[in-house]
């Protein structure tokens, strides 16, 4: 089946790639919605710029389309990325979704008014087996922003790997975070993994820290070999 993938360059988004593509799937684009608003409803913001890169690591081609981020409106930019990739053959977008309601109803329902079936391989997978998936499938993920009790500055550009999850639950048990952050509690990047040719090196980056929540941002990345 010809697919693309909905594209932030987060956990989410990158699992259900790899997903797409362990299906036998023939993943043509990646469609990333970049957002001018920080506080979009529908779309990933932290570190959007990276999609180029990432696009460049996994070799599939990039479909890029800008939004003001406006809720609702929003939904128009994203129906014109649906219509591009149906003039392009695509027939399925796969999307990263969890347990957001709100993200999910309204891609599937402009797939449907298109004609592109919307799939969420891992809809309501309990949280913490799905962190230990996204660890044990060898991804590389970043946590590049935090809006959450529990979560300072300290956790900005740190990867998750074991221990961090360990941490998280410990925090969850205290705070009832999301250990998958679905309730929009951190925004991650993913750095390396499986179905990267090559790895991202980050060569600059600042954190912008606000009281209790900051992002932390990639000035300068490049692509390496991995080893």
């Amino acid at each position: 089946m010809n697919s693309a993938v909905l594209f932030s360059g987060g956990k989410d988004s990158v699992m259900a790639l790899n997903y797409a593509i362990n299906n036998g799937d023939d993943v043509k684009y990646l469609l990333s919605i970049k957002s001018e608003n920080d506080e979009s409803y529908m779309f990933h913001v932290p570190n959007i710029h990276l999609t180029d890169l990432i696009s460049e690591a996994v070799e599939i081609p990039i479909i890029e389309v800008k939004t003001s981020g406006v809720k609702e409106e929003e939904l128009l930019d994203l129906n014109e990325g649906f219509k591009q990739l149906k003039a392009l053959g695509i027939e399925a977008i796969y999307t990263g979704a969890l347990f957001s309601t709100y993200q999910k109803s309204r891609i599937e329902k402009l797939a449907d008014e298109i004609g592109i079936e919307a799939i969420s391989p891992y809809w309501h997978k309990d949280p913490k087996e799905y962190m230990e998936l996204v660890i044990d499938s060898g991804f590389k993920v970043m946590i590049s922003g935090v809006f959450a009790e529990g979560l300072d500055e300290s956790w900005l550009g740190r990867l998750i790997d074991e221990e961090a999850l360990k941490e998280l639950e410990k925090i969850s048990e205290k705070t009832y975070l999301h250990l998958a952050f679905e309730g929009g509690e951190a925004e991650t990047l993913v750095i390396d993994g499986p179905i990267f040719k090559k790895r991202i090196e980050i060569m600059e980056a600042e954190i912008d820290w606000h009281r209790d929540n900051g992002t932390y941002n990639v000035i300068d990345a490049k692509l390496v070999d991995k080893d």
